[in-house]
């Protein structure tokens, strides 16, 4: 009773219990367990003596754990030969955005992460900067690309897309001197994108401009092999800067904007090819305290598909300090000689500010993206922006929310989501 914490009649009815009986319980339980391993046995000499049977069993097994387990299947089967396995291979393919601040803090996000706008909006908070550091750069990517930042210095620097971290909106980015070896006064001012592989991009050019109007053009493959402490891109004369640098496809026309609006329109043939570390020649004369914001290169003549009811349109985007922009169809842009003055871009007065940025635009692009100095960002469908002559001063594109701030950068999306331009690139603010 103690030791099982029976009452005194169940102990009393076990003690009355003839043995027999007690015998004839245990006896049962081996009587089972033996019918149970001998219908087990006899189960497996039955598949043994029959192949169809051992088939029939394995299907039903099958089934019973796709019942239990299925679902769509995660992976690809490729048919062919053992391969390495390369970078495309491991990292998903996205369009992503990528920003870079003043003081150098970088970032990508998903393309969709803003959503898009009407022209005059006031945009959402694109990401949380330090006090008075200002975005100077946005520009769009794939994961799978290249991304080369020149330095004021003349010097290139490259980033795979994929090793640049992700980061929410609202998220600050991460510091590009721990991911590129630059010295600490030295200031990115160009950022582009290319192949992971540049035998992709045979035929391509990089055309570079710098701050005094000095333009260069060199062959894209001849920076294949970037070290990490960068290359030089281009030799500059004493107190100029490199601002910019475009692909391009050798036979493009070019376009050097000033921060005063003015302009010039060359054939890129004007400018021969020469090797990495050359110094330029003149592509546009420059009036006192004027300087390049932006270079544009595109085809000479426009390529039409078959399709006649497409609109089809080549337009210089302008865009100002203080949010105001403009198309203007680059046919009323003359084709001059390099080395001139140029032309009006648009009328400047104190109302729109200097210039902040320019970009070719034509029927695939799909929106841009304005960021502020204050990093407010604004989306906007390109068919909001109107078209009008070389002589206006535009419309107004972005309200500020805070007094004080300007526009730093922009960057247009294809209507497949794609960048517009393999080379496209943001001016940094003066």
């Amino acid at each position: 009773m103690k030791g099982f914490k029976l009452s005194e009649i169940q102990a009393q009815a076990i003690l009355d219990m003839q043995l027999r009986r007690l015998a004839a319980l245990e006896r049962k339980k081996i009587q089972d367990e033996y019918k149970e391993i001998k219908m087990t046995i006899d189960g497996l000499l039955s598949l043994l003596n029959s192949p169809a049977k051992i088939l029939i069993m394995i299907k039903n097994e099958l089934d019973a754990a796709k019942q239990k387990f299925g679902d769509d299947r995660r992976t690809r089967i490729h048919l062919g030969r053992l391969e390495e396995f390369g970078v495309k291979d491991l990292v998903a393919s996205e369009e992503v955005l990528i920003t870079l601040t003043e003081s150098g803090y970088i970032k990508r996000m998903p393309i969709g992460t803003y959503r898009s706008q009407r022209r005059g909006g006031k945009g959402v908070v694109g990401m949380a900067t330090k006090l008075e550091d200002n975005i100077a750069h946005l520009t769009t990517a794939n994961t799978h690309d290249n991304v080369l930042f020149f330095t004021n210095r003349g010097k290139v620097y490259r980033l795979a897309a994929h090793e640049i971290p992700q980061g929410l909106r609202q998220a600050k980015g991460q510091a590009i001197i721990n991911l590129i070896n630059i010295d600490q006064d030295e200031l990115v001012q160009s950022v582009l994108t290319t192949s992971l592989d540049l035998k992709e991009e045979q035929g391509k050019f990089l055309f570079m401009a710098t701050r005094s109007g000095v333009v260069k053009k060199s062959r894209l493959q001849a920076y294949q092999n970037i070290k990490s402490n960068g290359l030089i891109a281009i030799t500059l004369e004493e107190k100029d800067e490199l601002v910019w640098v475009k692909v391009t496809e050798g036979k493009d026309d070019i376009m050097l904007i000033t921060k005063k609006g003015k302009s010039i329109r060359f054939t890129e043939t004007d400018v021969r090819p020469t090797g990495r570390d050359t110094m330029g020649v003149r592509g546009i004369r420059l009036v006192k305290d004027d300087f390049v914001v932006d270079v544009e290169s595109f085809a000479q003549e426009s390529a039409r598909p078959g399709d006649k009811r497409k609109k089809f349109f080549r337009d210089l985007l302008i865009i100002t300090e203080k949010g105001m922009g403009k198309r203007t169809p680059v046919n009323l842009y003359p084709r001059q000689k390099r080395g001139g003055q140029g032309v009006k871009v648009a009328k400047l007065t104190t109302r729109t500010g200097d210039l902040a940025t320019a970009m070719f635009v034509d029927q695939t692009t799909d929106q841009v993206i304005m960021t502020s100095q204050k990093a407010q960002v604004i989306k906007l469908p390109l068919k909001n922006i109107p078209r009008l002559k070389r002589s206006t001063q535009g419309v107004i594109l972005m309200r500020f929310a805070k007094s004080g701030d300007l526009v730093s950068a922009v960057t247009s999306i294809e209507k497949d989501g794609q960048p517009t331009n393999v080379s496209e690139e943001l001016s940094a603010p003066s």
